[in-house]
């Protein structure tokens, strides 16, 4: 896959996974574990993007 292509759907998985977050603090009753593997991925895709961004400056 293209590192511009990759990028993007990382960037598309963190939104969604922004989307999640806003839906379930919302709810009367929330599931704080689930917001918190939720944030951990969201991070993990962050550092994932500028991984790739910092390789790709360098070559």
């Amino acid at each position: 896959m293209a590192l511009d292509a990759h990028l993007v759907e990382l960037s598309e998985r963190h939104r969604a996974l922004d989307r999640k977050i806003e839906e379930e603090q919302s709810r009367l009753t929330t599931d704080p574990l689930k917001i918190a593997e939720w944030k951990r991925q969201k991070l993990r895709l962050k550092d994932e993007m500028e991984r790739l961004k910092h390789e790709s400056s360098h070559h």
